[in-house]
């Protein structure tokens, strides 16, 4: 095995005349600029605004006069609308009739002859009074007394002119203090170079996270364990970078891009993030779904300003996870086709390797759906490279258990190659789960360091749920609980193509399983028909054992039987493992969510029928099994009622050794023993339709409805 060290801070970078040179000019620098247009420009002219018309919206001065001038010049002639008395300033205020201002009195009092527009509404002389109520009585005597018409007369009081525009500006504030907030939230939202105030109006722009060449990223190669043929293509991506001269002097170019395929949890954006704290070029980070938007042509905006960004730091590396959002094959499906997304996904086509094609910037994507990506993003020239990520075989869990048990106090007791054998199945992400797991277990007991046993309950835990042992069940459904788990282990027993047994319990885990049998399987990726019908059989055990001893049948086997129908229907309609059906496959990935079937009503029946007959015969033949071992699932029963959990070696002492020799493909050298070594070992679904190999960690699970 390959092994890589990790990098030191004294690595030498290169000199400026071993960079690529790229033909790209920075934009960004050189030349006088402009002032740039701010959003607070406008803020403060909409503010200038307001005031000013706010200062400019009053009536003309009031002209002082007296009562006398007021009754001969003003009331004789006709010429008032109205009079204001005003309470708190002791003074009357006189309103003209507009058609009035013409005389030659008003003329001399203003200096000019007032438009009528102006003075609508508004006072224009005024005079001061001791009494209102004597001046009214003196008015209305004057007025019978001259025989003129009634003027309005209303009691008003002087409304506070500073105050009035002190309240004006106070609402002002309000409203633009708001209107920021809002500004400053939608500009906070658009996240990356487009964030900030304003950030609404540079939605468009890129949210791609940048790693400059200075810029600290704790983790290297050497952190990633159990990818040694990821990690080596990708390393050769990073040293063509460094070292481009190496490949351009044979004639080599640098390749396009490369895309990380493979399910979740094993280490696709670990294995990003360490290339970005090796390579020590500008490196991109941002997710698929960063490029959808509400808004129509934001994503194919985005898309054009990230390429633009990488083109000013090339030679750079851009990485996409989660590329499926907008990488969907296009016009598949007229009913669901999505035009914005389809736009962004043509932008990034022709940003990849369009007309006007870059040099110096490598694309990196992950994605854990390769089957829904559109053919034209997986050409070569756009994704050069497919970089296969699979859950990690025994040696690979051994390194990545290596990995996540640095800062954990272990017991020098513990044995890492049993904890990589009893966990067949399990991503890097579940073995970093079970390792933390681990630590909370012993943590929990008080212990001083993390031992076997935790590590085993921590396994129980990921693959089972939380143990419920205060969970009530009636103690004839216990037994049949226990009978069901012993008819299980009896047939894996006793069947050679079965997994070996490591633990059998009835302790109730989950939200369903009352029991569970655990088994460990081998590292295994071609089956035959034999092992196929040993698997049918070994699942079938439990209700088997269910019929044979209680004479009826529970439906504690519900997961059993959707096991079986997987197993059963891919034999006959996957792997041509049916001589009536013959050597013909009907599976096809590509049509999984069609509703029509690729074969007739009548191939249709002879596949059920023959579906039925192999698990008919499978059951008959594990009941003539079960009857023969009647003794030893008795006995299982009966110690499973006792100690509720059962170990290989307490199956040894009661019913014997297994009479089939285990088959290892890994040899390892001899390792100390433990206070307990055949525990909970993960044992694996039965095969689906896609793959004949064992493809999940969980095992045989009664369940109740």
């Amino acid at each position: 095995m390959m092994q890589y060290h990790k990098s030191t801070n004294n690595r030498k970078y290169m000199s400026e005349e071993k960079q690529p040179k790229f033909n790209f000019q920075d934009k960004g620098k050189g030349g006088k600029k402009g002032p740039k247009f701010n959003i607070y420009w406008i803020y403060g002219v909409v503010i200038v605004g307001l005031l000013v018309s706010q200062l400019m919206n009053f009536s003309p001065e009031l002209k002082k006069t007296t009562e006398q001038e007021f009754k001969q010049q003003m009331l004789l002639a006709g010429d008032v609308t109205k009079l204001d008395f005003v309470k708190n300033k002791d003074e009357v205020q006189v309103y003209i009739n507009g058609d009035s201002l013409k005389k030659e009195f008003y003329v001399k009092k203003f200096g000019v002859v007032l438009p009528k527009e102006k003075v609508k509404g508004a006072p224009l002389f005024v005079f001061e009074v001791l009494d209102w109520k004597s001046f009214d009585e003196n008015l209305q005597k004057f007025t019978d007394q001259h025989q003129l018409p009634e003027v309005k007369r209303d009691i008003v009081k002087a409304a506070d002119w500073m105050g009035g525009v002190l309240q004006s500006i106070f609402t002002l504030v309000i409203i633009v203090v708001v209107w920021l907030l809002l500004m400053r939230k939608m500009g906070g939202g658009a996240g990356g170079p487009g964030g900030g105030a304003g950030g609404i109006f540079n939605i468009g722009k890129s949210k791609a996270t940048l790693f400059d060449k200075g810029a600290k990223v704790n983790i290297n190669f050497g952190d990633v364990a159990g990818l040694d043929e990821a990690k080596v293509e990708v390393m050769e991506i990073v040293d063509f970078l460094k070292n481009p001269k190496k490949y351009t002097a044979l004639g080599g170019k640098i390749p396009k891009g490369a895309l990380l395929v493979g399910p979740p949890g094993t280490g696709k954006t670990l294995l990003a993030k360490a290339m970005a704290g090796e390579a020590q070029v500008p490196f991109f980070s941002l997710s698929g779904s960063d490029f959808v938007e509400m808004f129509v042509g934001v994503g194919a905006s985005r898309v054009r300003d990230l390429f633009k960004q990488a083109r000013e730091k090339a030679p750079c590396i851009i990485f996409i996870d989660e590329i499926d959002a907008i990488g969907r094959a296009r016009g598949k499906n007229a009913m669901m086709s999505n035009d914005e997304r389809e736009n962004t996904l043509n932008q990034l086509l022709v940003e990849m390797d369009g007309f006007g094609g870059d040099t110096g910037i490598i694309i990196l994507a992950a994605t854990n759906r390769p089957d829904v990506l559109d053919s034209a993003l997986l050409r070569p020239g756009r994704f050069d490279r497919q970089i296969s990520i699979d859950k990690p075989d025994v040696k690979g869990r051994e390194e990545i258990f290596k990995v996540h048990l640095e800062p954990i106090k272990i017991s020098e007791a513990l044995d890492l190659h049993k904890l990589a054998e009893q966990t067949p199945g399990f991503a890097g992400a579940d073995i970093a789960n079970v390792c933390n797991e681990a630590a909370l277990i012993a943590a929990r007991k008080g212990k001083e360091s993390v031992e076997m046993i935790d590590f085993q309950d921590a396994i129980d835990r990921v693959i089972g749920g939380l143990e419920k042992k205060n969970k009530i069940i009636a103690p004839h459904e216990k037994s049949i609980i226990a009978y069901h788990e012993a008819g299980h282990a009896v047939c894996g027993w006793f069947l050679e193509h079965a997994y070996p047994l490591l633990k059998v319990t009835i302790v109730p885990r989950g939200t369903a399983a009352l029991g569970y049998a655990q088994y460990t399987p081998t590292e295994q990726y071609l089956y035959n028909t034999d092992q196929l019908m040993d698997q049918i059989c070994m699942t079938l055990g439990g209700r088997a054992a269910e019929e044979i001893f209680f004479g009826k049948i529970s439906t504690g086997a519900s997961n059993d039987l959707q096991q079986i129908t997987r197993i059963a229907y891919s034999m006959v309609t996957a792997y041509g493992m049916n001589s009536k059906v013959g050597n013909v496959s009907y599976y096809d990935p590509s049509q999984e969510n069609t509703f029509t079937k690729p074969y007739s009503e009548e191939t249709g029946k002879i596949i059920d029928h023959e579906v039925r007959g192999i698990i008919e015969d499978a059951y008959q033949r594990t009941l003539q099994l079960l009857r023969d071992k009647k003794e030893a699932v008795e006995i299982l029963a009966k110690e499973l009622l006792a100690k509720e959990v059962l170990h290989k070696s307490d199956v040894e002492v009661l019913i014997g050794k297994r009479p089939f020799e285990e088959k290892k493909i890994v040899e390892v050298e001899a390792s100390p023993e433990v206070a307990i070594t055949e525990e909970a070992a993960p044992a694996v679904e039965a095969p689906a339709p896609e793959a004949p190999a064992a493809t999940d960690d969980q095992n045989t699970t009664s369940t109740s409805i």
